[in-house]
């Protein structure tokens, strides 16, 4: 934050110098009562409980869905931030879920709100963990099937013997 400050005290003094109320000679030090004035304000805040909020870029021209959703992240286009990923978190900090941040933005709701990488890698994991063979109704299933194929060779077993 103090670079932030000095910054700030420096676009002070310069609008001082072009305003021409503040003298070259004069310029350093206001500088550095500018940026102890601003120190001694932050100082305050944080005493007081307050607590300064940066304000995100806002994108100077709309972006269309599609172009936010690149390789390797997707852009908010509420805030213009960028992640791996839309999250619900962050989208609660716009008053919006998942499916009224499609709504609002013309997105079809079968298109994901993560980088095009993202969902790649998450959909290569899935198919090499295999999750729905870990499911009860899949093993259900597959003990049926293979009750049945079971059945099915005891069955030709027989046949053969008595022919």
């Amino acid at each position: 934050m103090p670079q932030n400050l000095l910054e700030m005290a420096k676009d002070l003094v310069l609008a001082q110098i072009q305003a021409q109320k503040l003298s070259l000679e004069e310029m350093h030090s206001a500088l550095q009562h500018t940026y102890a004035s601003l120190l001694a304000l932050q100082a305050q805040e944080e005493s007081n409980g307050i607590v300064a909020v940066a304000t995100p870029e806002t994108p100077t021209a709309p972006v269309h869905w599609r172009k936010s959703i690149t390789k390797h992240h997707v852009t908010c286009l509420a805030c213009g931030a960028s992640f791996k990923q839309l999250s619900v978190r962050h989208l609660k900090e716009h008053h919006l879920d998942g499916k009224s941040y499609r709504v609002t933005y013309g997105i079809p709701r079968t298109q994901s709100l993560s980088a095009k990488e993202t969902t790649s890698r998450r959909k290569q994991i899935v198919q090499q963990s295999r999750p729905w063979e870990k499911a009860p109704t899949y093993l259900k299933a597959q003990e049926a099937k293979e009750r049945k194929q079971a059945s099915v060779a005891q069955r030709k077993k027989i046949a053969r013997a008595k022919a």
